[in-house]
């Protein structure tokens, strides 16, 4: 085989990204300049994502279904986050939560089935007896956890798919041709993915059951990353829970073949994750991340920590950011994340 590394495409990537330096890598020393340098780049990503409409349109919100489970209620809930397309979700509630006004989780699933396949409800519709998947049913677990929740279908999956993925059935999504009818506009499903969480947080505030000081988010691996830039984008967030998805741009989508939905153009020009990681705090971010997850590298994640906890540092908030790493895979894992998200809601 040839090693002639002038050949090698990921070479040829890896030395164009050591080539570009990145606008907002940050280097304040005090909190004045990173506060300036947080604004700065907060403007910049949403540009990059490619911006949200000056205008909003009308929730109208229904609620279409109720069901009652031993320890919490179900509503299954839809909402336009624009005229032209609505949001699909389950909004969760303990029992013993129902008539007070609850810190609340926007749960978000990665690739697989949707939303269904966080909130237990297996592909014939009936609800497992345990929690399962690689997501093992993480809204419900935050609902176990005395959180209220909103799941909501991301943009492409499951019940917000096209025709010609409803057809392939199963775990099949739409992102591929989505995303690239967002990058061909100018846009990005990154954008359309955050500006559905944005919306959820607007739905949120118009129920007298949510407390909308205690609002956090959770996401795995595609749902990981719009909960990342959700948080990093909507400071309503008091915290997220990110699992396997915080890296390094560099070390996970630049080097391995990822699902076209994770990407934004340019992004390299201005800033490395560990950086958009900056613009949650002092809010509080928490991360989890296997051992033996072959797409987010264990090593690229404990690297990216630790400059992001630098940035942390800076705005007085260390203790807001924390990380798990477990002996797995591509999963959630969820048991040092809950004690994090006590302390903060």
């Amino acid at each position: 085989m040839n090693t002639d590394k002038f050949l090698d495409t990921l070479e040829f990537s890896h030395q164009l990204y050591d080539e570009t330096p990145q606008q907002f890598e940050f280097t304040s020393t005090n909190l004045y300049e990173a506060e300036l340098w947080q604004a700065k780049l907060r403007v910049k990503l949403i540009e990059l994502i490619g911006g949200f409409r000056s205008s909003v349109c009308d929730l109208q919100s229904e609620i279409i279904e109720f069901n009652e489970f031993q320890e919490y209620t179900r509503e299954t809930v839809i909402f336009f986050s624009r005229s032209n397309m609505k949001v699909f979700g389950y909004f969760l509630a303990p029992k013993d939560k129902i008539d007070t006004q609850n810190p609340t989780i926007l749960c978000l699933a990665g690739h697989g089935r949707g939303v269904d396949d966080i909130v237990g409800i297996d592909e014939d519709g009936t609800m497992r007896d345990e929690y399962g998947g690689y997501q093992n049913d993480f809204a419900l677990q935050c609902v176990a956890n005395g959180y209220s929740v909103l799941a909501i279908e991301q943009f492409g999956f499951g019940h917000r798919r096209d025709s010609v993925a409803r057809e392939r059935g199963g775990g099949s999504s739409s992102c591929q041709p989505s995303s690239g009818a967002a990058f061909l506009l100018g846009q990005t499903m990154v954008g359309w993915r955050v500006y559905d969480a944005i919306r959820s947080y607007d739905y949120l505030s118009t129920r007298p059951d949510v407390d909308m000081d205690r609002l956090g988010i959770m996401g795995i691996s595609g749902g990981g990353t719009t909960s990342f830039y959700t948080a990093a984008i909507d400071q309503r967030v008091k915290v997220a829970v990110v699992s396997g998805y915080f890296n390094t741009f560099k070390d996970s989508i630049l080097s391995i073949s990822h699902c076209i939905d994770n990407y934004i153009p340019n992004v390299l020009k201005y800033a490395e994750m560990y950086d958009i990681a900056g613009l949650i705090a002092p809010r509080a971010l928490f991360v989890e991340s296997g051992t033996e997850d072959t797409i987010f590298p264990i090593d690229a994640t404990r690297s990216s920590y630790i400059r992001a906890k630098e940035i942390f540092k800076i705005f007085n908030a260390e203790d807001k950011l924390d990380i798990e790493v477990f002996e797995a895979g591509h999963s959630f894992y969820g048991v040092k994340a809950f004690q994090f998200l006590n302390q903060i809601l």
